[in-house]
């Protein structure tokens, strides 16, 4: 098979991405009963994650200046469909 002539370069964030990604199987199997995976492991996998991943528990949404975001909510009743 020949070479590539154009090579694919992956920046050091898709390859912290693709890590992270290959962690997050790995838990999933490890929650479903699929693959066994030692304590250890487990808080390996957690202090790579917190690096690499955003925490979402810390994400706030506010409105403008700061205020608290003001949602509406219109119903419209129409003709019932058969």
């Amino acid at each position: 098979m020949a070479a590539r002539k154009n090579r694919v370069t992956l920046s050091s964030e898709w390859r912290e991405r693709i890590r992270s990604g290959v962690i997050l199987q790995r838990l999933e199997k490890a929650a479903l009963g699929e693959l066994e995976v030692s304590p250890t492991s487990l808080k390996a996998a957690e202090i790579v994650l917190r690096k690499t991943l955003p925490d979402l528990a810390r994400t706030e949404v506010t409105g403008e200046n700061g205020d608290p975001q003001k949602t509406e909510t219109t119903l419209r009743w129409g003709k019932p469909i058969d």
